[in-house]
Order: C-alpha cells, then sequence, then structure tokens
C-alpha cells in the first residue's frame, strides 16, 4: 500500500508517497512535475512521512545536513548507482554532470548520468539540485521549467547560507 502526504516548504508544496518500507517518490511543486500515483491514499500520520516531514522541516531551517530515511525507489541498476553517488554529493557544494559520471566510473557518459538524475524519484532528499554543468551554468531540475531552475538557485543559495 502507499500513503501520500503534503510538506509545505518555502519552495512549494512537496507531495511525498511512501510505502510502508520507505520514502517512494518526491514531487516538486513544477508544472511538468509526476504526478502522485492515485492509488497512494492520503495518510499524513504513516511513521515513514511524519519522519519524512520532520526532516525536511528540519532541513529547511537549516538544521539537517543530511537526510536519513528509509527509500523504496525503483529504476535500474544505473539510475540507483547514480541515485546513490548524488547522495554522497556533501551539502552546500556543486559537482557537474561530468564529475558525477567519472565517480561512478563512466567517463564521457554525462548525458547519460543527467538522464538518471532527472529521473531520481525522491529530490532533495537525495541531492540531484547538486549537480550543475560543466561551464556551472544551472541546467535542468525538474525538467525544462524556469520554475526549476529558480527551486535549484534557491535550494543552492539556502544551502549556502547554512554552511556560512
Amino acid at each position: 500500500m502507499l500513503h501520500r502526504t503534503t510538506v509545505t516548504t518555502p519552495i512549494g508544496d512537496l507531495r511525498v508517497v511512501a510505502s510502508d518500507h520507505g520514502i517512494r517518490e518526491i514531487s516538486m511543486p513544477l508544472p511538468d512535475a509526476r504526478h502522485i500515483p492515485a492509488r497512494a491514499t492520503e495518510n499524513a500520520d504513516h511513521p515513514i512521512l511524519l519522519e519524512t516531514r520532520r526532516q525536511i522541516d528540519e532541513y529547511f531551517r537549516g538544521d539537517r545536513l543530511l537526510f536519513d530515511l528509509p527509500l523504496d525507489v525503483e529504476g535500474t541498476s544505473f539510475q540507483r548507482e547514480v541515485w546513490d553517488a548524488l547522495a554522497e554529493i556533501p551539502y552546500g557544494t556543486t559537482e557537474s554532470y561530468g564529475q558525477l559520471a567519472e565517480r561512478v566510473g563512466r567517463p564521457g557518459a554525462a548525458r547519460a548520468v543527467g538522464g538518471a538524475n532527472g529521473r531520481n524519484p525522491v529530490p532533495l532528499v537525495v541531492p540531484c539540485h547538486r549537480v550543475i554543468g560543466a561551464n556551472g551554468t544551472m541546467v535542468g531540475y525538474g525538467g525544462p521549467s524556469q520554475d526549476g531552475i529558480a527551486i535549484k538557485r534557491w535550494l543552492l543559495r539556502h544551502e549556502s547560507q547554512v554552511r556560512a
């Protein structure tokens, strides 16, 4: 069974879906974001969703630098490898798609890494916002929407202010 809730944040409402084993999906407040599966039942009191809300609130207050939540994500082995590498990017820092590709042992596969990054089902918790273009530009976050770039900038600015 899947459970869902909405977490209000400074970047907008995040829709969170969890199974009984962990977080399955977080949808960002973007016009082109994925939609919560119809089979997910509203259940804000589910223990995993309560803990997720607490940790997200702490992150936005600047009290949490690393999420510690059970995940129950679905993806290919390559996608999961990229998502694991994303989770290792330190708070308040950035890495290029090329650097991430090298780190997963696939130099020259920056586009494939970008594709896996874009399919990250749990943004924020697995910090795909910390990946930038090779020349330092803000590229893609939650789709082609400019809203996504604005959210990415906000998150990176938030983390750099908290680190300072």
